[in-house]
Formats: C-alpha cells, sequence, structure tokens
C-alpha cells in the first residue's frame, strides 16, 4: 500500500459514527504513556478522549477520522484532523505499541492528504511536543516543515513544534 510499509493487508477506511467507543479505546491505549520512547503523539492531558468527544469528530463535516486495521479487521492506529477554509490541522493520530515502526502511521497520513487535496486543502498543520522524535521523523519524512513553536504549550510544560505539510506540492 505505501512505499516502506512493513504490514501484510493493511486496510485504512473512514471511521463510522458506530466506532466512537473502538476511536476511544484507541486513544487510551495509544497514549497510555506520557514517557512512551516509541510514541508518535504521546498523551499530554489528564484523561484520553471519550466516546462523546469522538463521537463529534467522526460527526464533523470537515473532519477526516480512518483507522487502521490489519489481519482480519483488527484496529492498530487511527487519525484525526480538521479541515478549515483551506487548511487542516492534524488532531491526533496514533498506532498501537506492538504495531509502531511499521509504516503505519506514514500510511494514515498519505491516506489523510489523499482525503484531504481533492476538497481543496492547501496545507496540513501538525503540532507535537519538541522531543517526541519519532513522530517528528515521521512528519520530516513525509516533507513537512517548521514553522513555529508553542512554548510551554503542553500541560507538562514542553514546548510544541508547529509544522506544515504542503499538499498542493505532494505528488
Amino acid at each position: 500500500m505505501t512505499h516502506g510499509l512493513d504490514v501484510d493487508g493493511l486496510k485504512i477506511r473512514a471511521a463510522a459514527s458506530c466506532d466512537a467507543p473502538l476511536y476511544a479505546a484507541l486513544h487510551a491505549s495509544c497514549f497510555v504513556s506520557r514517557e512512551s520512547p516509541e510514541g508518535i503523539g504521546r498523551w499530554n492531558e489528564n484523561e484520553p478522549w471519550n466516546e462523546s468527544a469522538m463521537a463529534q469528530f467522526i460527526a464533523g463535516p470537515r473532519t477526516v477520522c480512518l483507522i487502521a486495521a490489519i489481519a482480519g479487521d483488527e484496529p492498530v492506529g487511527f487519525l484525526i484532523a480538521r479541515a478549515a477554509a483551506d487548511e487542516a490541522e492534524l488532531l491526533t493520530i496514533g498506532v498501537l505499541l506492538g504495531h509502531r515502526k511499521r509504516g503505519i502511521g506514514q500510511a494514515l497520513l498519505r491516506e489523510a492528504v489523499a482525503v484531504l487535496r481533492p476538497g481543496g486543502i492547501r496545507q496540513l498543520f501538525l503540532e507535537v511536543e519538541e522531543t517526541n522524535t519519532p513522530a517528528l521523523s515521521l512528519y520530516r519524512g513525509l516533507g513537512a516543515v517548521p514553522v513555529g513553536r508553542r512554548p510551554g504549550y503542553y500541560e507538562n510544560g514542553a514546548d510544541a513544534a508547529v509544522l506544515r505539510l504542503d499538499l498542493q506540492a505532494r505528488p
């Protein structure tokens, strides 16, 4: 499916309203450890997003909610992005710990770009803790460039790097 992908049978699909409980469970599983050295997008709030919040995202008119699954539809990752005007923001992306470093996050981001681009979205913005090397590598590997910094953005006092991925320039 994606160059460099190390997962046979990966399927990425749009989330449906019935997926809100699954989304909440995936979010909680992906971000349960604030200090996970392999984390892409470490969770920096008190609680993971609940089913109600996930249902609102899934129902959002300009929101892209994707689920990655392998081996008989076993969910292993998810992504939420929201568009406004000709820009979008990656709200969250997560891959379960046992499935990281296999290209699933990259596949999710590429699929999000493929969904957003035809809608006239020109740029995707991403915020990530400056010390989250795996996430930074993922985003930069797809062509995202640093465009700003938010000092003390996260609850733990960490700074956020703000990156931009130009969608119209991507093949």
